[in-house]
């Protein structure tokens, strides 16, 4: 039951991530209370379809008894060891080995983080280590996308493409870069082919405006997750690749979303045959049972700082819970349910998600609907024609949001009224079928409300 003490606690200290404080503290908390399959329970004793698996990690579903005894049986052998000072645990050191054999061939260690955001930020440390071990100490720039996530650490939010994360906090650098979102639905181009090779110039362009010599790398996502589910046209990721490494600077693939069946490859690279320098991941790693990310390196890098100009020094990054043994065992736990059945369960009901997300077409508030595997969007238009947005002073995003809640349906709801879907891999055609009916309901209610006819009338 939620009650007001509760509220009023997690108004008066708890501070959320992503949130206007003060909007937050008026609104008030919705406090979940338990969760099974694809379904929570909340304090107010309804029930919701989570189509968003919790913050598109909960790829296995909720209520995995597997996992909790995983994790009951490391917790009451070895709870905790530390990765410093030559220690390990069986589970990271089996996780480790396991990551490498199943990520592409380019990748051959791993340092373990507690999420995205500090494993990108492990991945940038790493980078200019690297750099400076090899005499390349001018290779210190680093190119992202506009609309890209790379998590909210210091460094990474700058590298990250989305206005929020950068207002008040001084970034990006000047060592920061952006090129264009592979946008299709709003770009200029005819045709993904056209898109492709504009992304290419774009980049050739901009190291050559900083110099190949101090450009260091490239970060992406090979679907662009927090930026509003942009599907880049097929062949896209392959051809930045291939231009990274003519070009001399190291790719990184961001797979803190993509990976673990979330796109209908356990990563998504594989789509392609990519194999990046650098991988970041996390989220699916242990489906948010618990806290874990991880970035994988090749063997260039790694032996790139191992064998630098200084080989007694040792190398000055490390958290305390880095290599977690019962996060790792929850992790190798979650991993063998991907590949015993779930991921081939959500590459069977893909094209069901799919259809149904493309029938929603026929709204009309719909511009566009995208998806890969169980990863898509909706994109609401005030003018399917000219694919004009709703003014943002409205917050529409924000009504819809409660919308969707009074139906019992949650999603995510972007600021550009793009709403992103990620359903739980273990998603039946019949919770689909929920999903659809409920955010029908919504589209049908938002459609009534007199803000958007009068947007809609232009």
């Amino acid at each position: 039951m939620q009650t007001p003490a509760l509220t009023d606690l997690d108004s008066k200290y708890l501070v959320h991530p992503v949130s206007n404080f003060r909007d937050h503290q008026e609104k008030g908390v919705k406090i979940l209370t338990s969760g099974n399959g694809a379904w929570l329970t909340a304090a107010d004793g309804n029930t919701y379809l989570d189509a968003f698996a919790g913050l598109w990690c909960v790829n296995i579903g909720y209520g995995q008894q597997r996992v909790v005894d995983a994790a009951i049986k490391q917790m009451t052998t070895l709870p905790y060891a530390t990765g410093y000072f030559g220690f390990g645990s069986e589970p990271a050191i089996v996780l480790a080995e396991k990551l490498v054999s199943m990520t592409p061939a380019s990748l051959q260690h791993v340092y373990f983080s507690l999420g995205g955001s500090d494993a990108v930020d492990a991945a940038i440390r790493y980078i200019t280590h690297y750099f400076n071990a090899i005499g390349k100490p001018a290779k210190k720039h680093i190119i992202s996308l506009q609309r890209g996530y790379h998590g909210s650490s210091s460094t990474g939010a700058g590298i990250t493409g989305l206005p929020a994360f950068h207002a008040n906090f001084d970034v990006p650098t000047p060592q920061q870069h952006k090129i264009s979102c592979p946008y299709l639905y709003r770009s200029e181009f005819a045709t993904g082919e056209e898109l492709i090779a504009a992304s290419v110039k774009e980049l050739e362009d901009k190291v050559a405006e900083i110099g190949a010599d101090n450009v260091a790398a490239f970060f992406c996502e090979p679907v662009v997750g927090s930026g509003g589910v942009v599907v880049p046209p097929k062949g896209w990721l392959k051809a930045i690749a291939d231009t990274c490494k003519r070009l001399g600077i190291l790719f990184l693939v961001d797979e803190v979303i993509t990976g673990f069946g979330r796109t209908g490859k356990m990563f998504a690279c594989e789509h392609e045959g990519v194999e990046p320098d650098l991988m970041t991941i996390a989220k699916g790693l242990t489906s948010g049972y618990a806290p874990m990310g991880a970035v994988l390196m090749s063997d260039e890098i790694f032996n790139g700082i191992a064998d630098g100009p200084n080989k007694a020094a040792v190398v000055g990054h490390g958290q305390t819970y880095s290599a977690h043994p019962v996060s790792a065992a929850v992790a190798l736990e979650v991993i063998k349910i991907y590949e015993e059945s779930m991921l081939a369960h959500a590459q069977s009901v893909a094209p069901y998600f799919e259809a149904k997300l493309q029938a929603c077409m026929a709204h009309p508030l719909v511009g566009d609907a995208r998806s890969i595997g169980l990863l898509g969007a909706i994109e609401l238009v005030a003018d399917k024609a000219t694919k004009r947005q709703f003014d943002p002073a409205l917050k529409l995003n924000e009504t819809i949001a409660d919308i969707a809640w009074k139906h019992k349906l949650i999603f995510r709801a972007f600021g550009d009224n793009i709403l992103g879907f990620a359903p739980a891999l273990c998603f039946t055609e019949s919770d689909f079928d929920a999903l659809f009916e409920r955010l029908q309901l919504t589209l049908d209610e938002v459609l009534q409300l007199n803000i958007v006819k009068q947007e809609m009338k232009g």
